[in-house]
């Protein structure tokens, strides 16, 4: 296994008409970062548009390596061209808009040499300005089956073991816009596992410019797609994740169904409060009110 350090992460940036300030705090917080081997790869899919060009080519770090398309790609085939691009084993997302924290390059890089088995990893986000910090199942199972209805894994601080990438030819696909990052984490279901830190490693900018918000009914559409594409490829997990849903309605009795969460381990299913204190098992639940 190489040393954490040798193992060189490429940073793959988008940009797209970025506001300078925004710009400016994404970029210098991945030269910032403490883990230091990687390169930051920055492509513009705005060919009549040079602001981003200016405020880029102020940095003089060798690491930074800036194209532009000469034409119009959207946002998919930018991605897969950045991958295609890359020179490192590890490929670290990155919007233009957000601002990774000091550390997360080296916390993703250190899970994934002690983790050979896990190809995707993420972590969580603080929401700027309103503070929120996200929440997603932090276990490779609990991950995949919360897949097969929403987006269990944070895109903009993720991770991707390019390997996994190279092997399966999978990349990320433009019918599903703006929802192509929730399409490639389905596609990948089969093929590795995956794993969200416990701590933020990175800050995300909220703000009536994010694609959720100016791309809506976009969202839905893509992310209906995704769904039905995904119960169809992974019968067997969509079935185990059918039967927790009916018993995660069995609980509503008792009014606290929020605060729980269901955790499957060595064939066992059990409640948890707060995700840390162990109430009880399902099934023994389940046959109480059965009597």
């Amino acid at each position: 296994m190489q040393k954490e350090e040798n193992a060189k992460v490429s940073v793959l940036l988008p940009v797209y008409k970025p506001k300078e300030e925004y710009l400016r705090a994404c970029i210098e917080s991945i030269l910032e970062q403490t883990y230091k081997n990687f390169e930051l790869l920055i492509l513009d899919d705005c060919p009549e548009d040079k602001t981003a060009e200016t405020i880029i080519k102020s940095y003089s770090d060798s690491r930074i390596k800036y194209e532009r398309n000469e034409q119009n790609l959207g946002i998919s085939a930018t991605r897969n061209k950045l991958i295609e691009k890359s020179t490192g084993k590890y490929l670290a997302v990155m919007d233009h808009d957000d601002i990774s924290m000091p550390e997360r390059l080296s916390q993703e890089v250190s899970y994934l040499e002690e983790h050979q088995e896990v190809g995707v990893i993420s972590g969580k986000l603080l929401k700027i300005p309103s503070q929120k910090i996200s929440s997603n199942p932090l276990e490779n199972h609990e991950i995949k089956l919360s897949l097969m209805t929403m987006c269990a894994v944070s895109h903009p601080a993720s991770m991707i073991r390019k390997s996994v990438l190279e092997k399966t030819k999978i990349r990320y696909e433009e019918e599903f816009s703006p929802a192509e990052d929730y399409a490639l984490w389905c596609r990948l279901i089969p093929h590795t596992q995956f794993h969200n830190l416990s701590e933020v490693i990175l800050k995300y900018r909220w703000h009536e410019s994010n694609t959720s918000i100016t791309q809506k009914e976009q969202m839905r559409k893509a992310t209906k797609a995704i769904q039905s594409f995904v119960k169809i490829d992974n019968p067997k997990l969509y079935e185990e994740f059918t039967r927790t849903v009916k018993e995660q309605k069995q609980l509503k009795i008792f009014g606290i169904i929020p605060l729980l969460r269901i955790i499957k381990k060595d064939n066992k299913m059990s409640v948890y409060l707060f995700e840390k204190i162990k109430l009880f098992d399902i099934k023994t639940t389940i046959k109480l009110q059965e009597k």
